[in-house]
């Protein structure tokens, strides 16, 4: 059975999540916590904070147990778009916008 769990609206661009999602992607709820523990960017916290949850799900719910979980898709999609302009030189204007991303974690139980 898989078990979700989505971040959405994270304020987070998707292009700067993405790396960070390939790097736990196939990998045990518990290395790809340790992983991202460590990881270079504090975005890596908004991730974590989602393989927990689905983690969480799956252990609440569905009564699985959390140390044989495995993230089988994981994901970041984009999300809505603030948009801001900048005021420029003669009267023009040059639009700002402010990315967020969903991010979507799928676990589910190691088979073996």
């Amino acid at each position: 059975m898989e078990v979700r769990a989505v971040a959405k609206d994270t304020g987070i661009p998707a292009s700067k999540v993405r790396p960070l999602v390939d790097m736990v992607r196939g990998k045990k709820v518990d290395e790809a916590l340790a992983l991202l523990k460590f990881a270079p960017t504090p975005k890596a916290q908004v991730v974590a904070k989602t393989v927990k949850s689905a983690a969480a799900n799956a252990e609440n719910n569905y009564q699985m147990i959390p140390s044989d979980l495995k993230i089988v898709r994981i994901f970041a999609d984009e999300a809505r778009v603030m948009k801001r302009y900048r005021p420029r030189s003669r009267g023009r204007t040059s639009p700002i916008r402010k990315r967020s991303s969903h991010i979507t974690v799928i676990v589910a139980e190691q088979e073996g």
